[in-house]
């Protein structure tokens, strides 16, 4: 099999004849309440373009091109907030302020037992009945340079049974080179639990292509899983990938494994819904964690984070209740999430790292997409 090299963006815009590069704003929509949701749309001079709501400071669109210079949008989402509001599925969503599930809906924090929501049979998921994903985010700055826009986010004490006045920002800027990034701050006035991540789903061929993404070919740098028990918390095992049908540390596509009976874990989740450990703590800088290709477009995206963990969830619960943007119907599979985030249940497992956040203390979480295209697919274009 031919080797698959990243086209250089940016060495062929410049060949190529350039787009200029802007932010626009705009109303995406009005809540019940009246309040507006606002929207804004960054283009890199490349052409790349990607959408912003404030509605739970949301990715709403991603263009990006395929190997022959076509653009399609390859994240999930819906046509009008309308939807976003009657339709919970954490579309390109910033969630916390718990991301993933805490056992029973509970946990101590410095002798105090504390309850959350149970929204996942016994356990809270993704923040509660209502997380920052269902929340209209305040957008306090864009920079038409940097393409970058800022939203903020302040939970208050006992926000779905969490302590303390959480402040939470997240800027998300476009890059030249078609990458696309993402930066989580939060500081709190009182000891809390705090596990941030992005909700993104992707298909690479597009959000309304007529075939699903389990033949994308997926590479995850990790040496370990967590294993978890019939629903879906980890059972605190750091198990091996090797011999495995979780080891994606050579490139495979999803279909190998996703949907048989090969290991009880696919079992429990019906299909991939589980974390997977980076080496290491969380760390300074963004590290590659993983790699999507789809063989149909070419398209290519790189995730990087400073994250230890990275939950990827092959869309198993998609029923074919929810349309999106092109109209079609999601269906099992149709798009699959790669969250970089802490350890699911760290609230409740001694073992992992502390998702404690106290006064005086900065949570951040770096994110990186990076689009780009095989070479094996771009017979068109001079890399």
């Amino acid at each position: 099999m031919k080797a698959r090299v990243a086209i250089d963006w940016q060495r062929h815009v410049q060949e190529n004849g350039l787009t200029k590069s802007s932010l626009q704003r705009d109303i995406f929509g009005t809540l019940a309440s009246g309040e507006a949701v606002h929207a804004v749309t960054l283009t890199n001079a490349a052409g790349m373009s990607v959408r912003i709501i404030s509605y739970g400071a949301a990715i709403q669109s991603v263009c990006v091109p395929d190997a022959n210079g076509n653009f399609a949008d390859v994240t999930t989402g819906y046509a009008d907030i309308a939807e976003y509001v009657a339709q919970r599925q954490y579309f390109g969503a910033t969630v916390g302020r718990v991301a993933n599930r805490i056992a029973g809906a509970r946990f101590e924090l410095d002798g105090k037992v504390y309850s959350v929501p149970a929204n996942d049979g016994t356990h809270s998921l993704h923040g509660g009945d209502v997380g920052f994903d269902q929340v209209n985010w305040t957008i306090t700055a864009c920079d038409e340079e940097a393409l970058s826009v800022t939203l903020s986010h302040i939970s208050p004490d006992g926000d779905q049974g969490y302590p303390g006045i959480l402040t939470v920002t997240a800027t998300y800027q476009l890059h030249p080179d078609n990458a696309l990034s993402v930066h989580y701050e939060a500081v709190t006035d009182a000891p809390t639990c705090v596990n941030l991540t992005n909700h993104a789903y992707w298909h690479l061929g597009g959000e309304g292509a007529a075939y699903d993404a389990m033949d994308h070919v997926l590479t995850i740098a990790a040496e370990q899983y967590l294993p978890v028990d019939a629903t879906l918390i980890p059972t605190g095992e750091r198990r091996s990938v090797a011999g495995t049908a979780f080891d994606f540390r050579e490139p495979m596509p999803i279909i190998n494994y996703v949907r048989s009976n090969a290991d009880i874990q696919l079992t429990h989740g019906g299909g991939y819904d589980h974390n997977w450990i980076m080496d290491g703590e969380v760390a300074s800088e963004p590290r590659y964690m993983a790699h999507l290709e789809d063989p149909v477009s070419g398209r290519t995206m790189t995730l990087l984070s400073n994250q230890p963990g990275l939950q990827f969830y092959s869309g198993n619960f998609f029923d074919g209740t929810t349309s999106g943007k092109a109209g079609k119907s999601y269906r099992i599979g149709d798009a699959i999430a790669l969250e970089p985030q802490m350890f699911p249940d760290a609230v409740n497992q001694p073992s992992f790292a502390s998702i404690v956040l106290r006064p005086g203390q900065i949570y951040a979480n770096m994110i990186m997409w990076r689009f780009g295209v095989s070479r094996l697919f771009s017979p068109n274009i001079n890399g």
